[in-house]
C-alpha cells in the first residue's frame, strides 16, 4: 500500500501514541496491527523500531478489547494543551 507523506507522518505518529488503538490506525488508513508492524518496520530505523516494538508490546491500551472502559478518547488530556 502506498501513502503520502503526510499520511506516512500520521500513521507513525498514531503507532507511537499510547491511547491510539491500532483498531483506529486500521479504521482510517486500512492497515491491521501485522501491517502497521511491517510499515514501522520499513519507515524506521533498526533501533528505534525496536525501543517502538518493545514499548507497545503488552500495551492495553492499543487494543479496544483491552482497554479500561475510562479510556474514552484516543490521547492524554494533557497531550494538547494550548501554550
Amino acid at each position: 500500500m502506498s501513502f503520502f507523506v503526510d499520511e506516512q507522518s500520521r500513521i507513525i505518529e498514531m503507532a507511537w501514541e499510547d491511547r491510539t488503538p491500532f483498531e483506529a490506525i486500521e479504521h482510517q488508513f486500512r492497515l491491521q496491527e501485522s501491517e502497521v508492524i511491517k510499515f514501522m518496520r520499513s519507515h524506521l530505523t533498526a533501533k528505534s523500531f525496536k525501543l517502538w516494538r518493545e514499548r507497545v508490546s503488552g500495551r492495553s491500551t492499543k487494543h479496544v478489547k483491552l482497554r479500561s472502559q475510562n479510556v474514552t478518547r484516543g490521547y492524554c488530556p494533557s497531550q494538547y494543551k494550548h501554550r
